[in-house]
């Protein structure tokens, strides 16, 4: 993998966490007790893409970074994927799922907050843009994935086995 600095660094986890979540939303979707969830999952699901989408644009403008970059991405995709088939074994239900989209849309903001802050020493226009855009949609996506968690945990019998 070419050096990449860490703004691109973490520009390359936003992109790879994005291209996960898409992969997370398709499995908690096909859980047990996802279906009343599935307008939320399928917007979720569309704006991922477009997060992955408009972050690859991004880092194909820097100049001898964009392999690099997409590496990482990969890498990250992998790590996160790995991790959600871990999380989410063969018994799983569509509660297990969304706090596993809970802890995930939380990494998101928290790495997209954290792109925003290096880029304010970097200053650069297209990533503060992308920050910009990425951002409250993220934040917006824990809260929702928070709610609908909240919602089917409301939905369990507390003492069933």
């Amino acid at each position: 993998m070419s050096e990449i600095t860490p703004l691109e660094e973490k520009l390359a986890e936003v992109i790879g966490l994005a291209e996960a979540a898409q992969a997370a939303i398709d499995k908690v979707a096909s859980l047990p007790e996802s279906d009343s969830q599935s307008d939320l999952l399928d917007r979720l699901k569309q704006e991922s893409e477009e997060t992955a989408k408009r972050g690859r644009e991004v880092a194909e403008q820097r100049d001898g970074a964009a392999d690099g970059i997409h590496a990482k991405a990969r890498e990250t995709k992998n790590e996160a994927v790995e991790m959600m088939e871990s999380y989410l074994g063969g018994d799983s239900d569509g509660l297990d799922g969304f706090e596993f989209l809970t802890m995930t849309e939380a990494g998101e903001a928290g790495h997209w907050a954290i792109l925003g802050k290096l880029n304010e020493k970097a200053g650069e226009m297209e990533i503060g843009e992308l920050v910009d855009w990425a951002l409250p949609l993220q934040e917006a996506h824990l809260d929702d994935v928070r709610e609908a968690s909240l919602r089917l945990a409301a939905e369990e019998d507390p003492y069933s086995e």
